[in-house]
């Protein structure tokens, strides 16, 4: 871990663990909750010492130290993937299991900036009895604050509805934090320990800004304060049982004085409960939930409606943060990508190949990293570009050690398997660079980490325009050069791959000798237009076709004018273009736009006057660039786009692939208090009704709001995977690779925000660095899908992890003898699919955990009491696995229906299956055994718990509507 992890950890985490544990263990009474497991693994493993731990396992048992959530950090809950909110909560609950035989129970997602109706599902499939959350609209707050509406029954997904449904709180106006006016002295009032100075804590052991102590002349002032601020609180909920949550951010880290001054204060109230009317104690977030759900009321369900986006005042919508630091969120999605097919390509090897000569734990060690570095960059002030550039550094290096990890560890099982079958083939090295390979003979390797067959192209940079691709048996493979858009040194070599589910392929490279080369790209430049002066009168359309689509550019404009839809024979008329918002950053002006809020002063703005247009085809690619100027005569360009679109040749299947229409933008570097957004802007009927997807899970529907103030900025959401818009018939999808925010500001159009560049005066911003000066050029994907609504919902889900996983490419090059093309390389290895779901299915994750954990309960929990839980090695027979559903109910007549596998003849090509046990979602409870709590609604009157799932009949398993199944798999022993 970089040093800033090391500054802040050392100087503050470690100190506040090791400071909390030493007083609660001096007075019985005393509580505490801890979150964010990163922090407190780093401390229990490079800081806490055995008197320490032993102190944990004792508070733990005695419920006076509790941990809350237990992920490895309090993800975000606009712009990450459900993928990764799970892999991040699965890691730190996998830790707290092994360690402690404690599972968590409650949620305190009391910072992220704006509420998922993903989070409550994943919360409750995790086994969680409440979930609690803080940061929504401010109006909408204060609404339900004085209806008494602050706690509800949350039905997140609308498939599984009352099944994962979850209690869920919403915190008051007061949000997390102990208020510190004190009416009776001008110093605040319940922060005893002050402001944290790091890295060098005062040697007289006086901080910063610490609170007026309590004395015995304040002691009653202070009561009546405290009891005041209780009672106003208690009116806004429907039980006499009120939170009042003591701390903030950074606090903590003197605890003794924090818990001397609450003991004196407690006890007091206590003491006179007869004169203030409430008694207090200290509590846990499960003590407090416990009182509630003892109190037996029937409580309003709430659907699968989230409380996105958030504002915290009229000019203030935190909607910037769904486009910031765009390049960290591209990173961290092609990490996780990454660590996908890692994870699975290493399972297989491990189950496949048991004599193997790679070292598990090393190969194990080189998985952890990337899983680490995923888990961290998801918190609410990671993967959302709300950190400071130094704190940005620290997520990229971590992400970019693991990514170089996982891929120098796939790369040398492709080396073990391929010099194990001692068929002459050897790899001298395999190449782990994303692009560009040498003037040698070589392979392409491409494995595919979805458990679907896929037909794509991977692209390569080469050096000549002659090449020739061959498959294993020597047969000659799809191809097209062209110029590279990016570098005149070199050329783009799209190569045509069909890769079964889990599987990878080789391709030879090599430079041609005439026969049976790769198509050649032709370009076509075309004159730079000057829109502003088009010619209205002659309008000239230059058509692109594939099978699926033609879409025309105006030649007069070089501009895109319409799409027709080739099967239907629908056109739609569709442009696109550049605008930027410009945004104020001086506070003494007006509202500002930073990190975290988007507060455009005014329409956004055309940027470009001119446009030029070059189009390259070929028989299987056509590749449309344009380049967007200021002028007519500026000498760079701006903005770029580069469409391109698919012909697949008779006896591939093509269908994805001639359906999408892949765009790639170069965007920046921007001026300064700039926020690009691209706008397309076509003639369907919406309504200004947008719909994008919440965490990649499930759609939401954004209907256009109007506001009195600000109504640009609030109706920006976030896209992780998908948005679309429609009319009766048609639909036209955009699927992104990273997060961006996404609007509707008219009829028929969709916007979407791909980059900011802000500087403002805010003293907040720049105490922390929160200004966010990026002057990166950012190039981020979208792909188009444009068909009927029946046709767009059969092709986004598939086509959108399609997005997401794309194939990993690395590059090899052969040494010594050449291979003889025929016959020699047998499809076996992790060549032949293993394991293929059906279409309506995704293999969410098919990994070897490492957990050393008894699955059953009692057992795990004996063997800590017995002090046996740190022996032994990583665990490599468990093989977690889980299994998503990805369509609601009644989404399509097909699709929708529930699925029935067997997970004996779904595995069979790893092994043979001897024992399956269904878990919950991060593993840690059998099913079977969890029993969550059931809260009283209107609608199931009878309290009780909540039992989730069907039991499991000789492996066989049905997969229904938008489930997300989890497994323990354990195969027969080589």
């Amino acid at each position: 871990f970089f040093f800033f992890f090391q500054e802040s950890m050392h100087a503050y985490a470690a100190n506040v663990y090791t400071s909390v544990v030493q007083e609660l263990m001096k007075g019985k009474q005393r509580k505490f909750i801890a979150v964010e497991q990163e922090f407190f693994r780093l401390w229990w493993d490079a800081v806490a010492t055995d008197v320490h731990k032993q102190q944990v396992h004792q508070l733990l048992q005695e419920g006076r130290l509790e941990f809350v959530i237990g992920g490895q950090v309090m993800h975000d809950e606009a712009v990450t993937l459900i993928d990764d909110q799970i892999l991040q909560l699965t890691e730190g609950h996998g830790f707290l299991y092994e360690t402690f035989g404690i599972r968590p129970q409650f949620s305190w997602h009391v910072d992220p900036f704006g509420a998922s109706a993903t989070t409550p599902t994943v919360f409750a499939l995790a086994g969680f009895n409440a979930h609690l959350i803080s940061r929504i609209d401010y109006d909408l707050k204060a609404d339900m604050q004085k209806n008494k509406k602050l706690q509800f029954v949350w039905q997140g997904s609308p498939s599984l509805s009352e099944r994962q449904e979850i209690f869920t709180h919403v915190m008051d106006q007061y949000s997390y934090c102990t208020p510190s006016q004190l009416p009776f002295s001008n110093r605040s009032g319940f922060y005893w320990n002050g402001i944290a100075a790091f890295p060098d804590p005062p040697k007289d052991g006086v901080y910063p800004n610490m609170s007026l102590p309590v004395t015995d002349t304040n002691i009653h002032l202070y009561a009546q304060t405290m009891v005041a601020n209780i009672k106003e609180r208690a009116a806004w909920f429907r039980t006499s049982d009120v939170l009042w949550p003591w701390g903030c951010d950074k606090q903590f880290f003197n605890a003794s004085v924090q818990y001397s001054n609450m003991d004196l204060l407690l006890d007091y109230i206590n003491k006179h409960s007869d004169e203030f009317g409430v008694t207090v104690e200290y509590a846990t977030v499960g003590d407090y939930f416990q009182a509630v759900y003892g109190r037996n009321l029937t409580w309003e369900i709430r659907d699968f409606q989230d409380f996105l986006p958030y504002s915290t005042e009229p000019f203030q919508a935190w909607t910037g943060f769904y486009t910031s630091r765009s390049t960290l969120k591209g990173i961290a999605r092609r990490a996780s990508s990454l660590l996908y097919a890692g994870e699975s390509f290493f399972t297989q090897y491990v189950w496949k190949h048991p004599a193997s000569s790679i070292c598990k734990c090393g190969a194990l060690r080189q998985l952890q990293s990337l899983r680490w570095a995923v888990s961290e960059v998801q918190h609410h002030d990671g993967i959302t570009g709300t950190e400071s550039p130094k704190v940005k550094d620290m997520y990229m290096n971590n992400l970019m050690y693991g990514m170089f990890n996982v891929k120098k560890l796939i790369a040398s099982i492709i080396l073990d398997i391929n010099n194990a079958k001692k068929n002459g083939e050897v790899y001298s090295s395999v190449y782990v660079k994303d692009s560009g390979i040498p003037d040698v003979d070589q392979y392409v390797v491409v494995y595919n980490p979805l458990a679907w067959n896929i037909t794509t192209f991977v692209t390569v940079s080469v050096s000549h325009l002659a090449m020739s691709v061959y498959d294993e048996l020597g047969h000659s493979v799809p191809a097209q050069v062209q110029s590279s858009a990016e570098s005149h040194s070199t050329y783009d070599l799209h190569i045509l791959v069909e890769v079964s589910g889990l599987s990878y392929r080789k391709y030879n490279v090599k430079p041609s000798n005439g026969k049976q080369s790769a198509f050649i790209g032709r370009s076509v430049k075309y004159k730079r237009k000057d829109i502003a002066h088009a010619d209205q009168q002659s309008q000239q359309l230059l058509p692109v076709t594939n099978d699926c689509y033609q879409i025309l550019f105006d030649q007069n404009t070089n501009i895109m004018h319409s799409i027709t839809e080739r099967e239907t024979n629908r056109t739609v008329q569709l442009t696109q273009e550049f605008l930027e918002y410009h945004v104020n950053g001086d506070v003494m002006k007006g509202p500002i736009s930073d990190n975290y809020l988007f507060a455009p002063n005014a329409s956004a703005v055309p940027v470009s006057k001119a446009v030029g247009l070059e189009v390259v085809s070929g028989n299987l690619i056509t590749e449309i660039r344009q380049y967007f100027y200021s002028n007519v005569t500026s000498r760079d360009y701006i903005y770029a786009v580069y469409t391109r679109m698919y012909t697949v040749p008779e006896g591939y299947d093509g269908k994805l692939l001639c359906h999408r229409i892949e765009q790639e933008y170069s965007v920046g570097p921007l001026e300064l208090n700039r926020e690009a957004v691209l706008r397309t802007s076509t003639n369907l009927n919406t309504g200004q009704l947008l719909y994008t997807d919440s965490n990649g899970y499930q759609i939401q529907k954004r209907p256009f709001k109007a506001y009195v103030n600000n109504t640009v900025a609030r109706n920006y959401y976030p896209m992780v995977q998908t948005a679309y818009i429609e009319d009766d018939t048609t639909r036209l999808m955009l699927l992104a690779e990273r997060a961006h925010g996404v609007s509707s500001q008219g009829n028929g159009q969709v916007e979407v925000m791909l980059h900011r560049r802000l500087w403002n005066n805010l003293q907040w911003d720049l105490n922390y660095n929160l200004t966010l000066n990026d002057s990166s050029v950012v190039r981020p994907v979208i792909w188009l899908i444009l068909g009927t609504k029946a046709v767009a919902n059969i092709l986004y889900r598939t086509s959108g992890l399609a997005l997401e996983h794309r194939p990993v490419v690395m590059f090899g090059a052969l040494s010594g003898e050449k291979p003889k093309p025929h016959g020699q390389l047998q499809q076996n290895s992790i060549h032949s699919s293993p394991v293929t779901v059906p279409p309506n299915l995704h293999l969410q994750t098919l990994s070897i955990p490492g957990w050393r954990y008894s699955s059953n309960h009692a057992e795990q929990v004996r063997s800590i009491r017995m002090g046996k839980q740190k022996e032994g090695d990583a665990d490599f027979s468990r093989v977690l696995l889980r299994i998503r559903h990805l369509y609601e109910v009644g989404e399509d007549p097909v699709l929708s229906q529930p699925v029935t596998i067997n997970l004996k003849s779904l595995l069979k090509g790893l092994g043979s299956v001897m024992e399956v046990e269904e878990r919950s979602l991060t593993g840690t409870w059998d099913v079977n055994a969890l029993k969550r709590w059931k809260w009283k609604t209107a609608q199931y009157p009878s309290k009780g718990f909540s039992n989730s799932t069907e039991t499991l009949e000789n492996c066989i398993v049905t997969v229904y509507p938008k489930e997300i199944r989890t497994f323990f798999i354990y195969f027969q022993g080589q």
